[in-house]
């Protein structure tokens, strides 16, 4: 993590958690028994239709640790088109053959990692090798995003340091993760004693969830 977790932070903030984690394990295969060889798409399902703004946000980001060689195309490498998270739309037959114009595999050695825009037009290929591919992807969302996954994770809380158990999706309250205090992202008390400018509150020119005049009271969530 000391080399992923920065770069994500340094894209979607401190106000973050892991909302969504999966493991791809593609065998081997042939064309004749593969119906579907390519399926292109944009991750995050119903916020494609329910979100009208162009271009789409992009509220999630995927890391993917690979646990097989890829380096070589035709091992299940995921495709993705670069430039395409700007795109809501991509022209191609819906025929589960044919990519879009610029589409490329992402070739990674085993111990490698990939960091996807959650908007990032991609998708998975066939596995030709006589290897079995194996990536394990962990999204990281903002707090206020529900998660993916039906998470069982409470019991580690506990366990585990306050940073990670923010990352696991613990907090003080609901509301904690629309107005968080300290107690809520001790990731961003950390970020502004080792990297100032990473645990800023907000990147516009001024407060937009909190303004200087905004006074009133916490809300602690409804009991």
């Amino acid at each position: 993590w000391p080399t992923i977790l920065p770069r994500v932070w340094g894209i979607l903030g401190w106000n973050i958690y892991a909302y969504h984690s999966h493991m791809d394990v593609t065998p081997p295969a042939d064309a004749e028994s593969t119906t579907w060889q390519v399926a292109w798409h944009q991750d995050s399902m119903r916020v494609n239709d329910d979100i009208q703004i162009t271009p789409r946000p992009r509220l999630s980001l995927k890391v993917g640790y690979f646990l097989t060689d890829c380096s070589e195309a035709g091992r299940g490498n995921t495709l993705v088109v670069p430039g395409s998270h700007l795109l809501d739309e991509i022209d191609l037959p819906q025929d589960g053959v044919s990519s879009p114009e610029g589409a490329e595999p992402v070739c990674l050695k085993a111990g490698s990692a990939v960091i996807i825009d959650r908007r990032l037009w991609h998708s998975r290929s066939m596995n030709t090798s006589d290897l079995t591919r194996k990536v394990v992807w962990l999204g990281y969302s903002y707090r206020w995003l529900r998660p993916k996954d039906e998470m069982t994770v409470s019991h580690l809380w506990p366990r585990v340091d306050p940073i990670r158990r923010q990352l696991l999706g613990g907090g003080s309250s609901a509301n904690g993760a629309y107005d968080p205090g300290d107690e809520d992202v001790p990731l961003r008390a950390w970020l502004q004693e080792h990297s100032p400018a990473d645990g800023e509150w907000t990147k516009h020119a001024r407060p937009q969830s909190r303004p200087p005049a905004m006074v009133r009271g916490r809300n602690l969530g409804r009991q």
